[in-house]
């Protein structure tokens, strides 16, 4: 029975009061018999830390912000350039075409008296390429018996006249435009004075 008791008694060692030696801090005892852990907490960010973040910050969008409005300018003048392209090509199709028309006009006017029915048909192909001149912005200058604009025609003849000084008073050949743009002034005749004769009696 001695032996017996002597085997049961072993096991682990206690002090004297009975208890357990702590376990050291940091070990899975220590842990399971709910010690706390002690973590290193990261430092937080100065003052000044703080304020290079924020113009850092700043900074980037600053620079997307010029970056998006260069990219829009770019998208405009772009497209600016493909509308005036365009309507340069069609200006120059239409320059071409103008003397077409122009020969059309003097056909009508040549065979209207000769010839109504011929006359009836090349009148109406004249509308018809008139028309789809006018579908690409032409339009015919008004020019007879307004005031003579040198930025729009072009005087060939002044002619002594009642009408007053300046006044277009025969259209040689029709000018156009298309929108704002001049494609062809028109020639004009423009009264002149009457002599001085004529001014005095």
């Amino acid at each position: 029975m001695a032996a017996d008791d002597t085997h049961r008694s072993a096991g682990p060692s206690v002090d004297g009061a009975g208890t357990q030696p702590a376990p050291e801090p940091g070990t899975d005892a220590a842990q399971a018999n709910g010690g706390d852990v002690e973590v290193a907490a990261e430092p937080l960010p100065s003052h000044e830390e703080h304020l290079q973040v924020l113009r850092e910050r700043d900074g980037y969008l600053d620079a997307l912000q010029r970056m998006k409005a260069d990219f829009d300018n770019f998208r405009k003048r772009m497209e600016r350039e493909r509308v005036h392209q365009r309507a340069s090509a069609a200006r120059e199709v239409v320059v071409t075409v103008l003397p077409v028309l122009d020969n059309l006009e003097r056909a009508v006017g040549a065979i209207s008296q000769e010839d109504a029915a011929l006359s009836e048909g090349v009148e109406m192909v004249r509308g018809q390429l008139a028309a789809v001149l006018g579908g690409h912005g032409l339009a015919e200058i008004e020019s007879m018996g307004a005031p003579f604009d040198p930025a729009v025609h072009e005087a060939i003849a002044a002619v002594p006249s009642d009408r007053p000084e300046g006044t277009v008073i025969e259209v040689v050949q029709k000018g156009y435009r298309a929108g704002d743009d001049l494609v062809r002034a028109a020639k004009v005749v423009v009264a002149a004075a009457p002599p001085v004769d004529q001014r005095a009696g």
